[in-house]
């Protein structure tokens, strides 16, 4: 499964870019496939292993707010292993035949 997450402190001002970096830090200690973009961390693996990730990466910012919010998204598949790469791999293919397809109209 992929879960995209972004979980950020609420009370503590607008510059919560120290919190949600310990967030991250526990995403990319865990050793699991990942992506960290401006809006969401994408995790990848088995059910359990990455909802324990998303758990921990929460307790880190909570133990230093009081509140926390969590937003998340989740694509379970079973069997398919490497989606982070390649499901962006398989847009990307889409769009270079659409960029050949394009030129061969004009």
């Amino acid at each position: 499964m992929i879960v995209a997450f972004s979980v950020s402190p609420l009370g503590v001002g607008e510059d919560v870019g120290e919190y949600v970096a310990d967030a991250v830090r526990v995403v990319r200690d865990s050793g699991l496939p990942h992506r960290t973009d401006a809006m969401f961390t994408s995790v990848e693996g088995e059910w359990d292993e990455v909802m324990d990730v998303v758990k921990r990466a929460v307790a880190a910012v909570e133990a230093r707010a009081g509140r926390v919010s969590l937003v998340l998204k989740a694509d379970i598949r079973p069997g398919v292993t490497d989606g982070l790469t390649s499901k962006v791999e398989t847009v990307e293919r889409y769009l270079a035949a659409g960029e050949s397809t394009a030129e061969s109209t004009s």
